[in-house]
C-alpha cells in the first residue's frame, strides 16, 4: 500500500476520535479542535467509549448468528480489540474488510491485517463517498452472494446531507445478499441542541464536514430493513453489557442493527 502524506494543517475526524479515546495518534491540530469540542460537550469522551463498546457487542452478536463476512467502513485508528479480533473469537474463519481514507489509519493498517490463519482481513483506502469503489474492492475477499455485516459506526455524522448519505447507505445495502445486516451509530443533538450545534460548527470551521441528526433522521437509514431488538436506542440502552454499564444519563448517540430479508 502506498502511503500518502499526512495533512497536519487541519484536524481529521479519525484522529480526533482517537484523542477522545485516550489514544496517542493525533497531532496538535487535532488535539486543539478536540479540546474545544470537549469544552462544549464533555460527554464526547463517553460517546466515543460507549460507541466502541457498542461495535464490539453488535459485531459479536452477528458473529454468533452465523455471519462470517464483515465490511467495516470508517474504521478509524486501530484500538484493540479490533473488529476482526472480536468476530474471529466467535468464528475463526471470518473475513473482514476495513475501509478508511486517512493516511494515519493507513499507516496502522498492519494492525488490522493480523488475522488468525483460518480467517482473512483486508484494508481498503477509500472514501465512503465512493460506495461503488468500496464494494468492488471488498469483493476481492468477500462473497456478496452470501450475508455480509456492513457497519458504518460513528461515520455518517461526517456525511452531511449535501453528500447524499441516505443514497450512499442505500447503494451499499443494495449490494448485499439477503440475510445481511446493517450496523449504525450516529451522534444526535436531541438532548443538547445548543452544545452539539456549537460542536458541529467547530468541526466545520476546521475543515471537517459534520451534521448531527435526530432520532427520526437516523431511523431513515434503516428504511426497508428489519430492526434487530431492541431497535433504535441510545448507545447505553442497546443490549447493555453489565460489565461496562454507563450511568451518565442521556448519551447523545443513537445506535441500531437491522436485517436485510
Amino acid at each position: 500500500m502506498s502511503l500518502r502524506p499526512v495533512d497536519t494543517s487541519r484536524p481529521h475526524s479519525a484522529r480526533m476520535y482517537d484523542y477522545y479515546l485516550g489514544g496517542k495518534d493525533s497531532y496538535p491540530i487535532d488535539e486543539e479542535a478536540a479540546e474545544r469540542v470537549i469544552e462544549l460537550v464533555p460527554e464526547i469522551r463517553t460517546v466515543a467509549r460507549t460507541n466502541r463498546q457498542f461495535m464490539h457487542r453488535a459485531s459479536r452478536l452477528l458473529a454468533t448468528r452465523g455471519v462470517r463476512q464483515f465490511l467495516d467502513i470508517g474504521t478509524g485508528i486501530p484500538t484493540e480489540p479490533n473488529l476482526h479480533q472480536v468476530v474471529q473469537s466467535v468464528n475463526r474463519s471470518a473475513h473482514i474488510v476495513y475501509v478508511d481514507n486517512d493516511p494515519v489509519v493507513l499507516r496502522h493498517a498492519e494492525a488490522l491485517l493480523r488475522s488468525i490463519p483460518e480467517g482473512q482481513t483486508r484494508y481498503v483506502d477509500a472514501d465512503v463517498l465512493e460506495p461503488g469503489l468500496i464494494i468492488d474492492a471488498a469483493r476481492e475477499i468477500l462473497d456478496f452472494t452470501e450475508p455480509v455485516a456492513l457497519s458504518l459506526v460513528a461515520l455518517l455524522h461526517f456525511v452531511p446531507d449535501d453528500n447524499r448519505p441516505y443514497e450512499i447507505v442505500h447503494e451499499l445495502v443494495e449490494a448485499l445478499a439477503p440475510g445481511s445486516y446493517l450496523t449504525l451509530s450516529h451522534v444526535t443533538g436531541d438532548f443538547d441542541p445548543r452544545g452539539w450545534a456549537k460542536a458541529v460548527d467547530i468541526y466545520r470551521t476546521s475543515g471537517v464536514p459534520a451534521q448531527v441528526r435526530s432520532r427520526e433522521e437516523f431511523a431513515r437509514f434503516f428504511e426497508g430493513l428489519s430492526l434487530v431488538e431492541p431497535g433504535i436506542e441510545m448507545v447505553t440502552q442497546w443490549r447493555p453489557d453489565p460489565d461496562h454499564a454507563v450511568d451518565d444519563g442521556n448519551v447523545s448517540l443513537y445506535v441500531g442493527v437491522a436485517h436485510k430479508a
